[in-house]
């Protein structure tokens, strides 16, 4: 007998998987029109809308889960769907768009070393997703623990730069108009084409780690929390929307160092808590 066919396939949560793919493919239709190198108006806008369709895929590969928790549709079609558009949207996309930020042809080591880069966390981001549908199972519920760096949080640490390289100089200049708006344009970009590469190399490295990464989502708005959670909850809201360029920045990239500090502290503190082996006499 042949493998079973799909015959039925749960239609709402399949439609939002599928908008996560197709968000991946326009954040790299909007990073194909960036020359590398260009510091234009038109370029920080293509950079803010790539950014801010990865963050949209986001958003769907959270709902198509949810969605599928809560009419019990969870299949393994679902799971192979949602990984192949994963890989699009967060492996495929992130990667292309840091070919933009970085280092442009007209320094040709730079950017082979930069394409280097790309090209590994591509290939890290979809093993991370192979290794993931081989150790879990298709049930969201079971998703309480990552292993390894979501390809999710890697793929916004290298969204949420494109989007402060594009758009922070003119949030700024709006909150703060005693600013230099030029000056402050050249130094983020600086800033931001010599953290990027090195970041992802970094996440990258991550996403096929088995440093475990606790489920925010979860841990956030699952189950009943008192009102001051809540209130907390819109505080946070209210200054990521202020200053959403930044805190984005801060969000994403808290979140995939601070899970190896803290994982490496812990061990070393269970090492020195470890009894020492008792000596045996000669």
């Amino acid at each position: 007998m042949g493998p079973p066919s799909v015959k039925k396939i749960a239609v709402v949560p399949t439609l939002l998987t599928l908008g996560n793919g197709v968000c991946g493919f326009v954040a790299i239709t909007f990073a194909s029109k960036i020359n590398s190198g260009d510091s234009s108006a038109l370029a920080d806008i293509n950079f803010a809308i790539a950014g801010w369709f990865i963050m949209a895929a986001m958003v769907f590969d959270m709902l198509d889960g949810y969605i599928a928790r809560l009419s019990k549709t969870a299949s393994k079609f679902g799971g192979e769907l949602d990984s192949l558009c994963d890989a699009i949207s967060f492996g495929v996309a992130p990667a292309f768009l840091l070919l933009k930020i970085g280092p442009g042809w007209d320094r040709p080591l730079l950017h082979r070393f930069l394409a280097g880069i790309a090209a590994l966390y591509m290939v890290c981001a979809i093993l991370r997703l192979a290794r993931f549908n081989v150790e879990n199972s298709p049930d969201p519920t079971s998703h309480k623990r990552f292993r390894g760096l979501p390809s999710p949080g890697a793929a916004g640490c290298l969204a949420s730069l494109a989007i402060l390289r594009g758009a922070f100089p003119g949030t700024l200049g709006q909150l703060w108009p005693e600013a230099n708006p030029p000056q402050i344009h050249d130094t983020v970009s600086q800033l931001v084409e010599v953290i990027a590469p090195v970041g992802a190399l970094v996440v990258a490295l991550l996403m096929v780690s088995r440093v475990p990464y606790p489920h925010v989502t979860k841990k956030i708005l699952r189950g009943r929390r008192h009102l001051g959670h809540l209130i907390q909850i819109l505080l946070a809201a209210f200054v990521i929307l202020l200053v959403r360029e930044l805190a984005l920045v801060v969000i994403f990239w808290a979140y995939a160092l601070a899970m190896p500090l803290r994982y490496a502290l812990v061990r070393n503190l269970r090492r020195e808590a470890l009894p020492a082996p008792d000596t045996l006499p000669r």
